[in-house]
């Protein structure tokens, strides 16, 4: 009894390190959102990234990271592991973090999409086996992307500025509220919370592995194709952010500056001639005709 408690006792304060850096993590990136630079008005500073100074820095130490950590494994994982073995652990993670998609899109109003979304969790959990098969799809109920922080966009909040919290990745003042809630409305949390470090960990960690195998594409392409890796990171993700927020029907961004507001195919209306100056028009053609009339009687 005494080993099984003993036992017990490890299991919970493995999971109680694991949720504390869990909480670290994301007060990093609260405090990288409530820093403030000293010049607001510097022309130098951009109002989309205004700490991209310690955003470069977390990029670099993730960077780092990945490259020495995470990258052998993946590739490894990627050549060794079957493709169909890789989809359902696909799958498997997608319906544990479902139940955040549901409650997303109740949030932002989607009252149909919900309830085909919390059927759709119920299926794959079940008939899919805890979510290793997506016979969801089949049945014909759509898969959706939501989270609270597009649930904030849509309930009219800014995206503030652009935040890279480390190994997490891209973010935003708006977006980093979306971490504690995907937790919370992770299945795996309360897991771990019932089993133990002894199943938690190796779930998480390979969670990590199977999301970082998804971005290995793009990942190869900001390789092989930007000349600022960090930059083609920032703005992928805004774009992507954008693009979620508005379901795939962004908005028409028009330019603000001067250059660009006329448009060469609209044709003005000619000036109209005030009052006055048209009398005097008239004043000078009725002399100019009547100087013609005379010169031809003279003639």
């Amino acid at each position: 009894m005494a080993g099984i408690s003993g036992l017990t006792l490890m299991s919970e304060n493995k999971v109680n390190k694991l949720q504390k850096v869990l909480f670290w993590i994301f007060l990093i990136a609260v405090l990288q959102g409530c820093t403030s630079l000293s010049k607001k008005d510097d022309a130098d500073i951009d109002p989309v990234d205004p700490h991209e100074d310690i955003n470069r820095v977390s990029y670099d130490f993730t960077d780092k990271v990945d490259r020495v950590l995470f990258e052998p494994v993946v590739d490894a994982y990627v050549e060794y592991v079957p493709t169909a073995a890789q989809r359902s652990i696909g799958n498997f993670y997608d319906n544990v973090s479902y139940p955040n998609v549901v409650l997303n899109a109740f949030l932002q109003g989607k009252v149909k999409q919900g309830f085909a979304d919390g059927l759709r969790f119920v299926i794959n959990s079940t008939v899919g086996l805890f979510g290793l098969f997506d016979m969801a799809t089949h049945m014909g109920l759509e898969k959706h992307d939501e989270d609270f922080g597009q649930t904030l966009g849509v309930w009219g909040f800014e995206p503030g500025s652009y935040l890279f919290i480390p190994i997490l990745g891209p973010s935003s003042n708006r977006d980093v509220a979306s971490v504690p809630v995907s937790m919370f409305t992770n299945v795996l949390f309360y897991v771990g919370a019932v089993a133990g470090a002894g199943v938690f960990a190796p779930l998480t960690v390979l969670g990590a592995i199977d999301k970082r195998a998804r971005l290995a594409g793009p990942m190869r392409i900001r390789d092989q194709a930007a000349l600022d890796p960090y930059l083609f990171v920032r703005e992928a993700s805004l774009q992507q952010r954008e693009f979620l927020v508005y379901d795939g029907n962004p908005p028409l961004k028009l330019y603000d500056d001067e250059l660009f507001q006329d448009n060469p195919f609209d044709v003005k209306p000619k000036k109209q001639v005030s009052g006055d100056d048209s009398s005097k028009d008239d004043q000078s053609g009725d002399a100019v005709r009547q100087k013609t009339e005379k010169n031809g009687l003279s003639e």
